[in-house]
């Protein structure tokens, strides 16, 4: 084989390895919440503008405090030289020619009082970013639930669908016989039936989830994602009492924080208001040239005078409204949060006590069942009708299994959520 042809070989190879190894990592997202939450962070394009906000009020905190830029002036004076010669702009050749550099200097206190406010606000910013963010990760956390739920659904479905095969066979032979209905083997076959719609539905409900996936994530809704594997371990309801929790929530929910910084914010911006009752300065300093040489300097200082008191008294007003205004909102904010904690608390715990109930005592006790009402429908003690009930028990359970245990991640998603940490 010519040398070219081995490089391009070598090159397609290389390529296909690539491209295969970039397809099992893209199909493998999706097993795991983390690496879900994880891709999230690095490529949902809301959580990218909440961050860009929150660097953008941090970059004004410098230029709150700063002093403006000073300002110069030039005058030519007497162009003419009283007439003498035509109008000239060259500073050496005018009667003079006076230079003023001016700053601008607020009152004492200005300054940092207008930092502390760009303060406050670059961290409520942050705390919306962070908000922003609890709240992706707990949606992506619910979906991923929602998907694990149905993909174990699915499972059981099919194993419930080669258990009515295997009774349709049982039925089958027992008719064979004239132990039976014909009735039974076409009841097991419109049971199958039934179990094949649901998995079409449960298919359609699959691809929805995932679709939601992909776009909280940030990626093509039509792209794959891997089987959910498992969920994470349930904490125990002690761990997620509303006492153990509350103080946390009051610490660190992002939407309290939010509101602590917009309070501080006010708080400053009230005092700098007030502020305003003393003047602002201007300070300056001016040579002035005749001919070629400076012979003279002065010195300026201007200040405002706070005349309209009206209008002061109006801002004075305006910053105190605000300021309770941002106290009335965290005070609702705080009842909400602490009210939606209590009712997630109180549905993690009985979601909590419906599992170990439905694992302990009714999913034994329907196996149970079933067990007893096959072994009877095979020595006809039972009849089919009894058989199908006790199967639907067994799947029920089963479901019922399943169900808490989502409804429990659920609830701990949003407890999450609202205390702004995981568990």
């Amino acid at each position: 084989m010519p040398m070219r042809n081995r490089l391009s070989l070598g090159v397609a190879v290389v390529s296909l390895a690539l491209s295969s190894m970039v397809h099992a990592q893209e199909v493998k997202l999706g097993s795991s919440v983390e690496g879900l939450l994880q891709a999230a962070r690095d490529r949902n394009p809301e959580i990218a503008s909440m961050r860009f906000d929150a660097d953008a009020a941090a970059e004004r905190v410098a230029p709150a405090g700063a002093l403006p830029d000073p300002k110069i002036r030039t005058e030519l004076r007497d162009i003419t030289r009283m007439g003498e010669q035509n109008p000239t702009l060259l500073p050496g050749r005018v009667g003079s020619t006076r230079y003023v550099l001016m700053q601008d200097f607020p009152w004492m206190g200005k300054r940092g009082l207008k930092r502390e406010v760009a303060e406050s606000q670059a961290q409520a910013a942050r705390s919306r970013a962070a908000g922003a963010w609890v709240e992706l990760a707990a949606k992506i956390k619910t979906t991923y639930a929602e998907l694990y739920y149905l993909d174990q659904n699915d499972r059981l479905s099919r194993e419930i669908l080669d258990l009515m095969a295997r009774l349709e066979k049982v039925a089958q032979v027992r008719y064979a016989g004239g132990l039976a209905a014909q009735q039974d083997v076409i009841r097991a076959q419109v049971e199958q039936s039934t179990m094949r719609n649901e998995l079409i539905a449960l298919d359609a409900e699959r691809r929805q989830l995932q679709s939601k996936l992909n776009a909280l994530v940030g990626r093509p809704t039509s792209e794959i994602l891997a089987a959910p594997e498992q969920i994470r371990a349930l904490p125990s309801p002690e761990q997620v009492s509303f006492a153990a929790l509350e103080g946390r929530a009051r610490m660190n929910n992002p939407l309290l924080r939010t509101e602590e910084s917009q309070i501080r914010a006010a708080e400053k911006n009230r005092e700098l208001t007030y502020k305003n009752r003393y003047p602002d300065f201007n300070v300056g300093i001016s040579p002035i040239q005749y001919r070629g040489s400076i012979k003279e300097w002065e010195l300026m200082v201007e200040m405002n005078i706070p005349l309209q008191q009206d209008s002061r008294r109006a801002q004075e007003r305006e910053s105190e409204a605000m300021l309770a205004a941002a106290r009335s909102r965290q005070e609702v904010v705080t009842n909400q949060v602490l009210a939606d904690l209590y009712a997630n608390v109180a549905g993690f715990e009985s979601a909590w006590r419906s599992l170990a109930l439905t694992t302990e005592s009714l999913l034994p006790q329907s196996e149970l069942t079933f067990r007893s009402a096959l072994a009877g429908y095979q020595t006809g003690k039972v009849d089919f009708a009894t058989l199908l009930d006790a199967q639907r028990q067994i799947r029920q359970s089963k479901l019922n299994q399943i169900k808490a245990g989502v409804e429990a991640q659920k609830r701990l998603n949003e407890i999450e959520r609202i205390v702004g940490e995981e568990q």
